[in-house]
């Protein structure tokens, strides 16, 4: 009953994939058993759903301009099942408009002149996780410019 009560305490502040609240529960001192137990009660009664929480996960992080790959990654890291984190991306935003809102609200709505301003926005949404196909369509990165580094 305590870790029932711990557990909601916890899913009261946000939502966890069941993984993630095992180890919650476990690192609050109650025993894989009983956490395991709970988490399957929570899941039987709707109070802890991973699909809701992949959804939720990937509106959050795009809407903070993060790309799929990152989410996805992270995701993993939650334990939640590969099946799920692709229909959460896939019912995702435009992942390419949002590489494009991601680079022009760093760099301004120009587009890069040289190559290094280029290479320097696809290093930034890189990191944020966007795919080659998201990067050169937000930059612009198309060997057949003829674009000279100057």
């Amino acid at each position: 009953m305590a870790a029932r009560a711990a557990a909601i305490a916890l899913l009261a502040r946000r939502d966890f994939a069941s993984a993630e609240l095992r180890a919650k529960l476990c690192s609050k001192g109650f025993h894989e058993g009983a956490a395991a137990e709970v988490i399957a009660d929570l899941t039987r009664e709707g109070l802890l759903n991973e699909e809701r929480y992949a959804q939720n996960y990937v509106s959050y992080h795009a809407g903070r301009g993060h790309g799929p790959i990152r989410i996805a990654a992270e995701l993993r890291k939650h334990g939640l099942p590969e099946a799920l984190i692709d229909a959460a991306l896939a019912s995702g935003p435009d992942w390419g408009a949002l590489a494009r809102r991601a680079r022009s609200a760093k760099f301004g709505h120009q587009s890069p002149a040289s190559w290094a301003q280029k290479a320097r926005q696809a290093r930034f949404l890189q990191y944020r996780g966007f795919s080659s196909d998201h990067i050169r369509a937000a930059t612009g990165a198309d060997p057949d410019t003829g674009l000279t580094d100057p």
